[in-house]
């Protein structure tokens, strides 16, 4: 009976959204015992219902325009995907690189260069949050805006 009611909740989370088998086993824990949320977790995994693939893909699909590459690889890892995984799924989302996305995001939030060094810190700081290496931060903030439009 337990498991049916594991399963049923596993169900509930899923029609959601997808989710990563370790944050359903997460969201599962108080309800059963690690070995019933294994066996309800592997059931559903079988019938095609959970796939860290499938999460993945859309997670990085959904996240890629606003985030860079370290952000979107740690946001999965403390979702429990395997770093294969994610390489996968950030590898298949690579329709344009960091600097591309980080010129994107920079503009939608500044879209003027740094008139100082305070201002340039504050910028910085806002892309480095977003998941962009330093390299790219330094090439966004240093290039006049009119050459990269």
């Amino acid at each position: 009976m337990a498991e049916t009611g594991l399963r049923e909740r596993a169900l509930r989370h899923l029609a959601r959204r997808d989710h990563s088998r370790a944050e359903l086993a997460r969201k599962l824990a108080p309800h059963g015992s690690a070995e019933e949320i294994g066996d309800v977790l592997d059931r559903i995994t079988e019938l095609g219902l959970l796939s860290d693939d499938r999460f993945a893909e859309a997670w990085v699909r959904g996240k890629a325009a606003r985030f860079g590459t370290s952000r979107l690889r740690s946001e999965l890892a403390r979702r429990g995907v395997a770093r294969d995984t994610i390489d996968a799924a950030i590898a298949a989302e690579s329709g344009e690189d960091d600097t591309e996305r980080a010129r994107a995001v920079w503009r939608g939030k500044f879209g003027a260069p740094p008139g100082d060094a305070r201002e340039w810190a504050r910028q910085a700081r806002f892309l480095q949050s977003r998941g962009f290496g330093t390299d790219v931060i330094r090439k966004i903030l240093k290039e006049n805006p009119d050459e990269s439009a």
